[in-house]
């Protein structure tokens, strides 16, 4: 399969610690680095600048050009106000959560052609245990996004990564654990900064366990077939308040397809009966294995890459669909 991890000067733009992922490309290391190692071992060392695009009269337009200072390849066309957020900038905004100990760096990267970029590091606190007789876990992330393309804000956000499928879930956010989240900034002053750090960290670790709550909830109770059809059909096709009344209907008309033409309860439903992870004492048939089932669908399936499934999923509509899966 094709993909989309950028690469420069024969090396490809990403480093990971730990479990080798997707195609088994980029740096590994050894051990969590700073902010300036993991920088440098994802090759994201360089900078963007705004390029004035002058119209035909001479003028110069309102849209401007996003371009690398290495080489000068275009990234992405912006308005006026568009402001960048440069990667060293990006690296070191973890830097109040790496020197408290609080975190640490996992994997970091740069896809299509350097027009997006992640950060991962992982919290240093308790994974959230879903089941505890297989021990199913789900360990706690920050991962900030961010695009030199002026399609996609820079956002920082909790996420959660099931371990026995390598999964990324949608949590539920806490508007408040986000916003202080946000307003964490680099700085010289770290002892200032690290009570709200811990404040941070304290209000994410109560967002995960209020989260795994509704994991569990999710594992206590049994689905059988016919809900799971339903549920998958629900998910993938919203419904408009006027199809309620004819719900039972609707669904059963209804095919939902995948980009190939298949049909996408046909590719998830092998996923619920024996997908990773689903196949667990305390998982099978649950709902927790239903929208498991959709999950891996996400991470794994659907996309015509590894790389174009991660680009969705913490970039795009693969987000969406994760957190309705998990609304539904």
């Amino acid at each position: 399969m094709a993909h989309e991890i950028e690469v420069r000067n024969g090396k490809h733009s990403t480093f990971y610690v730990g479990t080798t992922p997707w195609h088994g490309l980029g740096t590994k290391l050894e051990k969590a680095p700073t902010s300036e190692e993991g920088l440098k071992a994802a090759s994201l060392d360089w900078d963007v600048y705004i390029d004035p695009l002058i119209a035909p009269d001479g003028t110069v337009a309102e849209t401007r050009m996003v371009r690398r200072v290495t080489d000068k390849v275009k990234l992405g066309e912006v308005g006026p106000v568009w402001t960048p957020l440069q990667n060293k900038d990006a690296f070191a905004w973890f830097d109040p959560f790496l020197k408290s100990g609080e975190a640490s760096l996992e994997t970091a990267g740069s896809l299509f052609n350097g027009r997006r970029i992640w950060v991962l590091a992982k919290i240093n606190k308790d994974p959230c245990v879903i089941v505890p007789q297989v021990d199913d876990k789900v360990e706690k992330y920050i991962l900030l996004s961010n695009g030199h393309d002026g399609l996609v804000a820079a956002k920082p956000g909790f996420t959660g990564i099931r371990v026995v499928c390598a999964n990324t879930l949608q949590m539920a956010h806490s508007d408040k654990a986000t916003s202080k989240l946000i307003r964490i900034r680099h700085t010289a002053k770290l002892k200032i900064n690290l009570d709200q750090v811990r404040e941070v960290m304290n209000l994410a670790n109560q967002q995960f366990e209020a989260t795994a709550e509704q994991y569990r909830f999710l594992a206590s109770k049994d689905i059988n077939s016919s809900d799971l059809e339903k549920y998958i059909k629900v998910v993938f096709k919203q419904k408009d308040k006027e199809e309620d009344e004819e719900e039972d209907v609707t669904l059963k008309k209804r095919l939902v397809k995948d980009d190939d033409g298949r049909k996408i309860e046909n590719k998830i439903i092998p996923l619920f009966e024996s997908g990773r992870g689903n196949n667990l004492v305390g998982v099978k048939g649950t709902w927790w294995a239903a929208y498991n089932s959709i999950n891996s669908f996400l991470n794994w399936v659907r996309g015509r890459s590894a790389d174009a499934r991660l680009d969705a999923l913490w970039f795009g509509s693969g987000a969406a669909t994760d957190r309705r899966a998990l609304e539904v």
